[in-house]
């Protein structure tokens, strides 16, 4: 097992075995919790599950098995490298990984959302208050951790035509400047946003709906976070390709590329 391993090695095993046991005791708990609100009036339901304090121990727990599930599954699926992904270089190519792992698994969380309101609106004639607002709430993390993801693999948008014609050192020149753009955007959005990210943090914001979900109170700290992690990321990138030859993209061979990735891939073993 550990001779496929990108990162994990030895622990590749342990993390595989955290991450199915977290999800089985997720599924346990999520099975009892339907059971009650099946059997008895005043169980617990969806708004109490973003209020621990309302739910009990048995919320704390059902939040700490997912988030246990979402962190080993992640660890685990990003031990792997994808047929068109770069091999990770570093601390921060390996955390952008796991992140672009966990924004994989958040996906698949939106499209189990939805299913269960359209089944619960089309089927049972029972719409939840609920799950348009969860889809959105994961969906705004998903679209931050691709913007971290985004960066590692060098997906941003350049002007290749321009910038392959340049000699390596005002490539490495344009490199610099990008990056410096980059630093002082991050800085102006964080010294901007700070105090209010922090007040809004502090007393956990909510939506103003029936469900009311802690949307502003998590949403805008995590934007400054993320923009500082891409930030770091891009000064990663700078450091771990000074030195490399600049991959050359020309306009007559782009698309043989392309289609040979994607040949390769469906010819992969599945």
């Amino acid at each position: 097992m550990t001779e496929n391993s990108l990162w994990l090695g030895s622990l590749r095993g342990p993390v595989k075995k955290a991450a199915i046991g977290f999800a089985g005791l997720t599924a346990v708990i999520y099975v009892w919790l339907v059971a009650n609100q099946l059997l008895r009036e005043g169980a617990i339901g969806m708004h109490e599950m973003i209020r621990p304090s309302l739910g009990g121990p048995i919320v704390t727990v059902m939040l700490l098995c997912i988030a246990g599930t979402m962190l080993f599954t992640s660890l685990y699926l990003s031990d792997t490298q994808g047929a068109i992904e770069d091999k990770p270089d570093g601390f921060f190519d390996i955390l952008s990984l796991v992140l672009s792992r966990m924004a994989m698994v958040s996906i698949a969380l939106v499209v189990i959302v939805m299913f269960y309101e359209v089944v619960s609106r089309y089927v049972f004639s029972r719409p939840t208050l609920w799950a348009n607002e969860l889809s959105l709430w994961i969906a705004a993390f998903v679209f931050l951790l691709a913007g971290q993801y985004a960066m590692q693999q060098r997906s941003h948008i350049r002007i290749y035509v321009i910038y392959d014609i340049m000699p390596r050192w005002a490539q490495k020149t344009c490199d610099v400047i990008s990056v410096a753009l980059i630093c002082v955007f991050t800085f102006a959005l964080i010294w901007g946003g700070y105090n209010d990210a922090l007040r809004r943090m502090l007393r956990m914001e909510t939506f103003g709906t029936a469900w009311d979900p802690a949307i502003p109170g998590t949403i805008k700290p995590a934007i400054l976070f993320f923009i500082l992690l891409v930030t770091l990321q891009a000064i990663s990138n700078l450091i771990a390709d000074w030195n490399k030859d600049p991959q050359q993209f020309h306009k007559d061979d782009i698309d043989e590329t392309e289609i040979e990735n994607i040949r390769k891939t469906l010819e992969e073993p599945k």
